[in-house]
């Protein structure tokens, strides 16, 4: 983990404002990085538990918010209930509020109806729809079980008092040369598009440039200085993708030198 991906974190928006299918957003403070520094992150867990280390490291370094509870598992005897991702207090008015972290990469599917059931996993595996109501069905209702509440009486917290919220951020992708118009979710989180192998096999696309991305660097924003291919040098990195069922996001430089990102979906 670097400074690139922090500041990818923090250039990526919340899904929606205020409240969705009855599950209201935390909104992630604005942060200095001004004698930020980050610490040591773990590199053999996913990319998902990741970003929570650098949720909290950031909400630590806010004078907005005091984390009272990371990563809390909730047992009961040996059976683990679920995990509560964050417990912040406002440094202000001693709000506290229980966050559950999402990042998600979502390309958005226009052949199906809803705008709700649209969004969809590069690799077809998850959907915005079901994260949604696992957020609201499963882990916010974690907090009133008697094992978190019994968790909350030994920390000295009252449960009552604490606001369940999603911080939800997600970087989406528009279909190839199809732009969407989203209803209900937050338009600035659209930040490229996505396409299948014999889309981008056309001449229109053979005099860029590509840099393909580890899955640690899916959150960075792009930028000039990395080691480009051309699209017959890249070929080969996609398709090695494609043949474990895996969508590569690669990073495109055009002739005036713009930059995107693309998922090459192998569906």
């Amino acid at each position: 983990m670097n400074l690139s991906q922090i500041k990818g974190f923090l250039a990526t928006e919340e899904l929606w404002d205020e409240s969705f299918n009855n599950i209201p957003q935390f909104k992630f403070p604005a942060i200095n990085l001004e004698g930020f520094s980050l610490k040591p992150i773990p590199e053999n867990i996913r990319l998902g538990h990741q970003i929570e280390y650098i949720f909290e490291q950031l909400i630590h370094h806010s004078s907005r918010y005091k984390t009272l509870v990371f990563n809390q598992p909730i047992r009961n005897e040996n059976r683990t209930l679920g995990e509560l991702d964050f417990i912040l207090q406002n440094t202000e008015n001693k709000a506290i509020t229980h966050v559950e972290l999402t990042y998600k990469f979502y390309i958005i599917d226009p052949t199906i109806p809803e705008e709700i059931h649209q969004l969809i996993g590069p690799n077809r595996k998850d959907a915005f729809f079901e994260k949604i109501q696992k957020i609201r069905d499963k882990q916010f209702k974690l907090l009133q079980t008697k094992e978190a509440q019994a968790f909350f009486e030994l920390k000295g917290l009252e449960s009552t008092n604490i606001v369940s919220k999603a911080c939800f951020k997600a970087q989406l992708f528009h279909p190839y040369q199809k732009k969407i118009a989203l209803k209900t979710l937050n338009k600035n989180c659209i930040v490229g598009f996505w396409l299948r192998l014999h889309d981008f096999l056309k001449s229109n696309f053979e005099k860029n440039s590509y840099y393909l991305l580890t899955k640690q660097e899916w959150i960075v924003t792009p930028t000039e200085d990395v080691v480009w291919k051309t699209q017959q040098r890249i070929l080969i990195d996609i398709q090695e993708k494609h043949n474990q069922k895996q969508a590569p996001m690669l990073w495109m430089k055009d002739s005036n030198n713009k930059l995107q990102k693309i998922f090459i979906v192998w569906w």
